[in-house]
């Protein structure tokens, strides 16, 4: 454990509603208090973040980090490098492993690998059901004894209405979200990219917007059932976030998250061919893209996670019908963010923070996500001026499949702690 003090920065705690220039004091990995005019003690660490956002640490809850069985394309220890890199303290990694994490004894193992080699905290969502198969559910009350803070089978959405009636019905009674990958893989098959105008020019098979529509729909209303919280994942449509919004109003225990790459991107946009751009769900229209974007602004959203999904390049630089979905995300998630929402105006710097820290925090009851004196030193430490260019050649991914490569970015992650302890600092 390490202590600090962070002198001068704009102190951000969505948790406690403090925005203000001030001092973070932290000893023995925790915080011990936030004010102005903290006296520097002799032999303490000294952080100068004048100019900078000082905030509780960033939470990421959805990424893949491929180990145990695909440590080719990512390890728990590379893609812990690659959030501290992006500012991110915590990050919660989806069960779809080899083995796929359905039982006590893999979240066992992801967690005690984390232990010992992860730069930051690593939370871990079991599978719902058996192999992600969707037949049978997963021993979800061990792996909630074993660890983990959700469950889902992202990647692969539960079909059967009732198999997923009944995980809501258990996840319900421990307490814990439920969180799909919504898409009807009817509807969906064989598509690679967004069917509209740009599908048919490019000739490539389309995925219809309906797809994540008819599924939301449908667990919305086992929702309502079985009184579960059921969390959406990477929400892309403008139908989805109509629904969810609905529900809300509803009070129903709904929550939702959407990517940087589904505010920043359209399919007019996918270089042609590129399978840097293959992601699932894929880059949608502008007109979904903007109602995304009302839905962050308005308040519907409550978290912004990257879907971190890394793939080795012999994997990606296949023909753009045969290579897999999906891209890697963490190092440029709060450029993005800041380019694509706080520049313009769509939102706040406060509300980007609570979008990265209270949120996710909030669905998965984290003890994290504040600065309020005691509570873990984890703090993510920004300046939303500096420019900067991603080279993805440097990542600290062992993936290298991303779409923002050269981009120039307005903002972004200058230091990350975790525990109290600098993990990662801008050159």
């Amino acid at each position: 454990m390490s202590s600090i003090l962070i002198r001068n920065g704009r102190v951000i705690d969505p948790a406690s509603g403090g925005d203000a220039v001030a001092d973070v004091l932290v000893r023995d990995g925790h915080i011990e208090s936030v004010g102005r005019g903290i006296l520097p003690e002799d032999g303490l660490a000294e952080y100068d973040a004048t100019g900078a956002i000082v905030a509780p640490g960033f939470i990421d809850m959805h990424v893949h980090l491929r180990e145990p069985g695909i440590e080719h394309a990512e390890t728990i220890e590379t893609g812990a490098r690659a959030a501290a890199a992006g500012g991110f303290t915590s990050i919660c990694c989806m069960p779809n492993t080899k083995p796929v994490n359905d039982c006590a004894t893999v979240t066992s193992y992801i967690l005690q690998r984390a232990r010992e080699v992860a730069a930051v905290n690593v939370f871990a969502i079991g599978a719902i059901t058996k192999g992600s198969l969707g037949e049978e559910l997963a021993a979800i009350g061990s792996m909630r004894d074993a660890g983990i803070v959700a469950i889902s089978d992202d990647g692969r959405p539960v079909m059967n209405a009732r198999v997923m009636r009944r995980a809501m019905e258990l996840a319900a009674a421990l307490g814990i979200p439920v969180i799909d990958h919504c898409e009807d893989l009817n509807l969906s098959a064989g598509g690679d990219m967004h069917e509209g105008r740009e599908s048919v020019r490019l000739g490539l098979r389309g995925i219809p917007a309906a797809s994540e529509d008819v599924m939301v729909a449908r667990d919305l209303l086992l929702a309502e059932l079985t009184g579960a919280h059921y969390h959406v994942a990477h929400m892309s449509t403008t139908h989805s976030a109509e629904m969810v919004a609905f529900a809300k109003a509803r009070g129903l225990k709904v929550s939702c998250e959407v990517t940087p790459h589904h505010f920043a991107i359209t399919d007019e946009e996918v270089v042609t061919y590129d399978s840097n751009y293959k992601m699932k769900p894929p880059l949608r229209c502008a007109h979904d893209v903007d109602a995304i974007i009302k839905a962050i602004a308005g308040g519907v959203v409550d978290a912004i996670a990257t879907d971190h999904a890394p793939h080795a390049g012999d994997e990606k630089m296949q023909e753009f019908e045969r290579c897999p979905f999906g891209i890697t995300g963490l190092e440029t998630a709060i450029g993005l963010t800041l380019s694509e929402l706080v520049h313009p105006g769509h939102i706040t710097v406060g509300r980007m923070v609570e979008l990265f820290t209270t949120g996710p925090a909030g669905i998965l009851r984290l003890d994290r996500g504040t600065l309020a004196p005691g509570a873990p030193a984890d703090i993510t430490i920004f300046d939303t001026e500096t420019e900067w260019t991603y080279d993805v050649q440097q990542s600290f991914s062992k993936s290298r499949n991303s779409p923002f490569s050269g981009r120039r970015f307005r903002g972004g992650p200058l230091a990350t702690i975790v525990r109290g302890k600098i993990v990662w600092k801008k050159e």
